[in-house]
């Protein structure tokens, strides 16, 4: 018997369809009626209520009950714990990537910084001609 899948998983499962994506993208401009959303896809009414239910175990929307109308609405708990989920990488990149600049920095620095002249060979004074 398999555990159910925790909250994450099934946030990121729903996140995972282009689609979806761009249903929330939809909502997150304001609520809207399942016909609306549908309107840009070249799916059925019910493979686009099949979506809208996967975002709506996620909690990632919400439908409201008014008369006929049912609104969906963009729900940003689940978002904001995938981001919380991302912040520890988040941090790991962006300290690899301060690492790297002041490497590229440095790098940088000594191309730029001209290097000392190099002393040439005098002919020495001191050794007289031969030929007289």
């Amino acid at each position: 018997m398999h555990a159910s899948p925790d909250h994450l998983s099934v946030t990121l499962n729903a996140l995972a369809d282009p689609t979806r994506r761009a249903i929330l993208a939809r909502l997150s401009l304001g609520e809207t009626t399942v016909n609306d959303l549908a309107e840009p896809f070249d799916m059925s009414l019910p493979a686009v209520s099949k979506h809208l239910k996967v975002l709506e175990k996620a909690g990632l929307i919400s439908r409201g009950r008014e008369k006929q109308w049912r609104p969906c609405r963009l729900e940003p708990e689940p978002l904001k714990e995938v981001d919380m989920w991302l912040a520890k990488y988040r941090a790991m990149w962006e300290a690899r990537l301060d690492r790297l600049e002041a490497y590229l920095t440095q790098l940088q620095a000594a191309v730029d910084t001209p290097a000392p002249p190099v002393a040439q060979d005098k002919p020495d004074d001191t050794q007289k001609d031969d030929r007289t």
